[in-house]
């Protein structure tokens, strides 16, 4: 009998059942019929009536008829339950093979749901944020993947799914796939690759001062710096100290450059020792490319050794197989630049003593060819002279014309002084202003008066006295009404008295108050006057003035039931 292997398990014999995991236990019919091969022939069953029961009866000896099983009833949630158990407790570490379908990216708790399918079968995965954030690829549909993790089963809706605990490509690594989709979605940006918006920014010959981003206690740091101070003691440098492998190595190395690129360094290296991919892959974040490419002086990155390539090396503007390489680079040999120079001065030195002799030639060849200057100049004087005392002689007459008629326009001007007429004008203005003054004081005047004559008038006129004779006379009137006023109200209060007597001497709460009471009946409310107006076992209700009661609705009430009526006696 044969097995066949799925998955790493091994699968029943032929022929037999197992559960429902694949387990190899047979179940209870194979197991009974395993017996019944086993067992020796038995005689044949006595005959048996239609209702079961034996038409020979009870055979001596033989053993009682085994009790029946008990039938169980799990309820849907006892059975999700221990389906749950078992699987979580039986899959609690799987691999999984599959192709990635239904992936749209993370939901808003940055979680990842999708399904794992094969030729046929399909499974729900599930991968948390915090493990989300920890892939190096971006994952998409018809991806093929290998999945590590155990099996959940949810109970509300009976569904089970694989939660992921780690994930990475078939065929390729994790890495490498990482390495790949961050180069292209860069190199679509523009960052690296021949379409890249900036291209590659010279280094300068001589830079002033160097930025190197590095770890302080690595083995790069000491290369670097050995072989630029070997070719160049006098070269400056800025160490940015930065952490180049672990968590959180990308972010470190990001502000370094960020903090290099504000100070006076003409050129940034970056740089760190050999190592393996998982090493280096700080230099593969994106932060730290980005980082680079928005540098404002040029970057040098020299990652690792000659034969490793990180996205550093695609975004800097100058790619070092290792950081003795950058220094080579960046710091020319200082007795080489002496040299040079040395060399260059002599020449210069020399270039420029010819020129000055050549110059000097020139210059005697010019002189000797150039007239004398002065016999020009005095030339021109003699000229100029003459050219000045022509223009003299015209100009003279002119010039005593406009004199003689500038000399008669004054005199026209002095009699026709405007200061005179000024003078004319205001002596005129200021005996108009008298007058006017004297024609308002002689108004005022008249105006005064006026106003006197009709203040007196006024005052003759004034109702002053015939306003106090009628508040007098008011004065009076209101008096007598106030004593007519108190009269009435005291004959009023008299008589209202006098009647508040003879009703209380008529009220019934006045024979009330004194022992008697009013009876009615419960029923109708009617006022009980003799023994026939009531029935024995009749309620009856007993109103008894008491507390100053005013009104029969402020009455004490009895309730009461008759029991007996009896004939008139006398009372």
């Amino acid at each position: 009998m044969t097995r066949r292997k799925v998955g790493g398990g091994t699968l029943p014999p032929v022929g037999q059942q197992g559960d429902l995991f694949g387990s190899g236990a047979s179940t209870p019919r194979a197991a009974g019929a395993a017996r019944k091969a086993a067992a020796p022939p038995k005689p044949p069953p006595p005959p048996v009536d239609e209702d079961g029961t034996s038409l020979l009866g009870p055979m001596e000896g033989a053993p009682p008829p085994p009790p029946k099983p008990e039938r169980v009833v799990l309820s849907v949630g006892e059975l999700t339950r221990q389906l749950k158990q078992t699987l979580e407790s039986r899959f609690a570490r799987v691999i999984v093979r599959g192709e990635v379908t239904g992936f749209r990216g993370p939901n808003a708790r940055g979680h990842w749901y999708f399904s794992l399918k094969d030729a046929g079968a399909a499974i729900d995965a599930k991968v948390w944020a915090s493990m989300a954030a920890r892939l190096r690829f971006a994952l998409r549909d018809g991806m093929e993947v290998i999945a590590e993790g155990s099996v959940d089963l949810y109970e509300p809706q009976g569904r089970y799914s694989l939660i992921v605990q780690r994930l990475e490509p078939v065929g390729e690594g994790a890495l490498a796939l990482a390495f790949e989709q961050l180069k292209e979605r860069l190199a679509q940006e523009g960052l690296i690759g021949p379409g890249r918006v900036r291209p590659p920014r010279p280094l300068p010959y001589l830079p002033r001062r160097i930025g190197v981003v590095t770890s302080r206690t690595g083995a790069a740091l000491q290369d670097f710096l050995r072989v630029l101070h070997s070719r160049n003691p006098r070269q400056s440098v800025l160490v940015a100290d930065a952490r180049v492998q672990g968590e959180g190595s990308a972010v470190e190395v990001a502000r370094a450059i960020e903090r290099l690129a504000r100070t006076d360094v003409d050129v940034i290296v970056v740089t760190r020792g050999g190592g393996s991919v998982e090493d280096l892959w700080t230099f593969n974040e994106e932060r730290v490319a980005r980082a680079i490419f928005a540098s404002p002086v040029p970057v040098v990155s020299a990652i690792g050794h000659e034969i490793d390539f990180t996205i550093s090396d695609f975004v800097a503007d100058l790619r070092a197989p290792t950081p003795s390489a950058a220094a080579e680079r960046l710091a020319p040999v200082l007795a080489d630049l002496e040299l040079t120079l040395a060399t260059q001065a002599g020449r210069l030195r020399r270039a420029m003593e010819r020129r000055v002799l050549e110059l000097r030639e020139e210059q005697g060849q010019l002189a000797s060819r150039l007239e004398d200057p002065r016999r020009a100049i005095n030339h021109q004087r003699l000229h100029l002279s003459e050219q000045v005392e022509s223009m003299m002689r015209v100009l003279r007459p002119a010039v005593r014309g406009h004199r003689e008629e500038l000399r008669s326009l004054t005199e026209r001007l002095q009699r026709a002084r405007p200061q005179a007429r000024l003078g004319e004008q205001r002596a005129h203005l200021l005996k108009l202003a008298m007058r006017l003054s004297e024609a308002v004081r002689a108004g005022v005047a008249t105006r005064h008066g006026a106003l006197a004559t009709a203040r007196l008038g006024l005052e003759r006129a004034s109702p002053a006295a015939q306003v106090s004779r009628e508040r007098a006379r008011l004065a009076a009137h209101r008096a007598r009404l106030l004593a007519l006023q108190q009269g009435a109200l005291a004959d009023a209060q008299k008589r209202f008295q006098r009647l508040e007597g003879r009703l209380d001497a008529m009220s019934p709460l006045k024979v009330m108050s004194r022992g008697y009471s009013v009876v009615f009946r419960q029923r109708d409310g009617a006022v009980v006057r003799t023994g026939a107006d009531v029935q024995v076992g009749e309620r009856l209700g007993l109103k008894l003035a008491s507390n100053g009661a005013k009104s029969l609705g402020g009455c004490e009430e009895i309730e009461a039931t008759v029991t007996a009526v009896k004939g008139p006696v006398d009372c």
